[in-house]
């Protein structure tokens, strides 16, 4: 079985179901967006928060992906740092009841966290981060023989913010001869980085995943199927999610679309984290495109039944005979 490695923010996120926009609209945070805050906003963002019950899960982008390819049975690794603190632990001790073997550094500040707001009939998320400790990961922690014996390395859009991290982490990964995928996290994200985001995709980056947003956001072009052809061409492998509407996936002169999993919706954090999961899965199996594509659906489809980011022990189940009949009709 091929491994992989992801790095990215170790977070935990702290997930509330919002019964309005009215916290949205006082904390100033446009709906469906991404938005990084300090450490007195997260403070004040959290206590007004408990009062609607809140739900801690371990989570941050790259690190749901990697924890998802772990629990399909692939050998994974993480990098990331966090804080000396309760949530410090919460994630590593998350991180490794799954089987990953993880690089965690510890930092000055204290853990980071992710604010969610779950809100409206289609469940969207708009997130509230403070990154705390995990911006105190920086290019020199990073050791080259954490990346020896890894086939795939995965990272999160959302450390763009450190752009010499980025940059040295992908040059390890492919100085170690790991197929390399990245996932844009955010459209704000992309529109705040567009150049460093082209760079890095057009030199190091093999399989791109992009939701509808953040594929108008790299390429400029409202249309996917327009923009998955700008990903393609600078990429081995894009794939655009268009949400309920399912994905498209463009290889060299393949292109396919992958209707979505049949669903049950009610938070839809974490999706595409688990998308790429399946998709990288599969892929490192050497299934056909379409079927990477549709074992990512399957994921998917199981997390957005749950609030916040961990699929459930009989949904897991359910994922995997899934997948078994998918891959077994293949003779795979």
């Amino acid at each position: 079985m091929k491994s992989i490695l992801g790095i990215g923010n170790a977070l935990t996120d702290i997930l509330a179901v919002l019964p309005d926009d009215s916290l949205l609209a006082e904390f100033h945070l446009p709906k469906g967006s991404m938005q990084h805050v300090d450490a007195e906003t997260g403070d004040n963002i959290w206590q007004a928060l408990k009062p609607l019950g809140v739900k801690y899960v371990a989570g941050g982008s790259a690190a749901n992906t990697i924890a998802c390819t772990a629990i399909l049975g692939m050998p994974s690794g993480f990098i990331g740092k966090i804080g000396n603190d309760e949530l410090g632990l919460l994630f590593k001790s998350d991180q490794e009841q799954y089987g990953v073997q993880t690089h965690l550094l510890t930092g000055t500040h204290a853990s980071g966290r992710s604010m969610v707001f779950v809100s409206g009939g289609n469940a969207e998320r708009t997130f509230a981060v403070y990154l705390g400790a995990a911006l105190d990961l920086v290019p020199e922690d990073l050791k080259p023989e954490w990346f020896e014996g890894y086939d795939y390395f995965h990272i999160e859009g959302y450390l763009v913010q450190n752009q010499d991290l980025v940059r040295r982490a992908v040059e390890l990964a492919r100085a170690a001869g790991c197929i390399i995928s990245l996932d844009l996290a955010s459209y704000n994200v992309v529109e705040s980085n567009l150049t460093f985001l082209h760079d890095i995709v057009e030199k190091y980056v093999d399989i791109v995943f992009a939701n509808e947003s953040e594929a108008r956001a790299f390429t400029g072009s409202s249309d996917p199927c327009t923009a998955l052809d700008a990903l393609a061409r600078i990429s081995r492998t894009a794939i655009v999610k268009v949400g309920k509407a399912g994905s498209w996936l463009k290889r060299g002169e393949e292109v396919e679309f992958v209707e979505p999993w049949p669903a049950d919706p009610v938070d839809a954090t974490g999706a595409g984290d688990t998308y790429a999961a399946g998709f990288l899965y599969a892929d490192a199996q050497g299934m056909p495109l379409k079927v990477c594509g549709e074992i990512g659906s399957i994921i998917a489809a199981k997390v957005v039944e749950v609030i916040g980011t961990k699929i459930d022990i009989p949904r897991w189940r359910i994922a995997k005979q899934e997948i078994r009949e998918l891959t077994e009709a293949l003779g795979a």
